[in-house]
C-alpha cells in the first residue's frame, strides 16, 4: 500500500497472494492470519476466479471512480463474487481509490441499489494512508468476528441437536 504511492499502476498477472497476520482490536493480544488475493480484476482471467472464491470470507473491490466503466464493473463484481457466494454485506468492502489530481470527490458517486448497501470508503493514499488502514483492519475485524458468530450459531446448533 505505501511502496507504490504515486508511482506507476503495476497491474496484478492472474493472482497475487499476500499473508500476513492482524492484530484484532478489542481483543487483547489476540490475532489472525489473512490471506488476500488480489485477482487484478482483469477478464483474461475469469477462469480462474471460481478458485479463488472456494471458502472465501470476504471481498474488497478496489476502483476508481474517475473511470465510468469501473462503475459498471464492480456491479460485475459483486454478481460474480459477492451474491454467487451469498456473502452479506458486512463481509463486502468497496474502495474508491481517488488517483493524484482526481477529479472525482467523495460522496459523490452514484452506485446501483445493491452496492450502495456496501462499506465504501474513498482512499487517497496521498492525502490519508492511515485513514485507509485503519478502515481495512476494520473491514477485517468484522470479518473475523462474522466467522467467529457463524461458528459459534454451528457449534450450538450441534449441542442442541443431541
Amino acid at each position: 500500500m505505501t511502496e507504490n504511492v504515486g508511482g506507476q499502476y503495476r497491474p496484478t498477472k492472474g493472482v497475487r497472494i499476500l499473508e500476513f497476520k492482524s492484530q484484532l482490536k478489542g481483543s487483547g493480544d489476540k490475532t489472525c492470519e489473512v490471506e488476500l488475493w488480489d485477482c487484478s480484476g482483469d477478464f483474461k482471467f475469469e477462469l480462474c476466479w471460481p478458485a479463488l472464491m472456494e471458502d472465501c470470507n470476504g471481498v474488497v473491490t478496489i476502483f476508481n471512480p474517475a473511470v465510468p466503466s469501473h462503475l459498471k464493473e464492480i456491479e460485475t463484481w459483486y454478481s460474480m463474487f459477492i451474491a454467487s457466494q451469498g456473502l452479506q454485506d458486512n463481509q463486502c468492502l468497496l474502495i474508491a481509490h481517488h488517483k493524484p489530481g482526481s477529479e472525482v470527490k467523495d460522496g459523490q458517486l452514484t452506485l446501483a441499489p445493491n452496492l450502495s448497501r456496501l462499506q465504501l470508503i474513498h482512499s487517497n493514499l496521498e492525502e490519508d494512508p492511515e485513514d485507509v488502514r485503519h478502515a481495512f483492519f476494520r473491514y477485517v475485524g468484522n470479518v473475523v468476528n462474522g466467522m467467529l458468530e457463524s461458528q459459534e450459531r454451528e457449534e450450538m446448533s450441534i449441542i442442541t441437536q443431541q
